[in-house]
């Protein structure tokens, strides 16, 4: 084989490295959530700098920090999306936690109001957050916040099973910027209305 030909074979692999290696995936993923019994390595400021903490707890085991079983994925698979119909009852969280404020209670019994008078619908809950931290921090506390609303809404008298959650951590940003103004706007739960098909 001739140099050029080696060359050549070269530069196409350094350029294909570079390219994989610069794509994001915006996909979300399941979420493993970190687990609160276990000692943690490396506690840092979580949303605005970043964790690594050993252990995991399995989606099984989250029943028993959120009272329910989260659904399975893909139980709505199919059905039908509006997420204009819960536009305006979006609920924002404190930097760094999952506990849903005492002022979003109006949003979740507005939710939990349209979703009794209408007993087909199921509701996917969005778990977001602002852009600092780790990916695997965001998705983590994405999920934990998706999940603290859909509790709230089980207490509110809707069945388990029509409520979904996701974390979308970083990936779906609310409001451009990089300032608080911006990360306050991004720290939320949105909730999207699924009817059957």
């Amino acid at each position: 084989m001739n140099l050029k030909k080696i060359a050549g074979r070269l530069a196409l692999g350094i350029l294909l490295t570079i390219t994989v290696a610069g794509c994001k995936s915006t996909k979300p993923r399941v979420t493993v959530i970190p687990d609160q019994n276990k000692g943690s390595a490396n506690k840092t400021s979580p949303e605005g700098q970043g964790i690594s903490r050993e252990g995991s707890a399995k989606s099984d085991d989250l029943a028993g920090d959120f009272g329910h079983k989260p659904n399975p994925p893909g139980l709505h698979q199919g059905w039908k999306e509006d997420p204009s119909i819960f536009k305006a009852y979006t609920c924002h969280f404190d930097f760094d936690s999952s506990n849903v404020k005492a002022g979003d209670k109006p949003n979740l019994e507005a939710v939990a109001s349209q979703l009794k008078s209408n007993p087909t619908w199921a509701v996917r809950v969005e778990g977001n957050c602002d852009e600092r931290g780790t990916e695997e921090y965001n998705r983590s506390l994405g999920e934990r916040r998706a999940l603290a609303l859909r509790e709230s809404l089980i207490t509110m008298g809707i069945e388990p099973t029509r409520v979904d959650t996701i974390s979308y951590g970083e990936d779906k940003p609310a409001a451009p910027g990089h300032n608080e103004a911006a990360w306050k706007q991004n720290r939320r739960g949105d909730f999207v209305q699924l009817t059957p098909p």
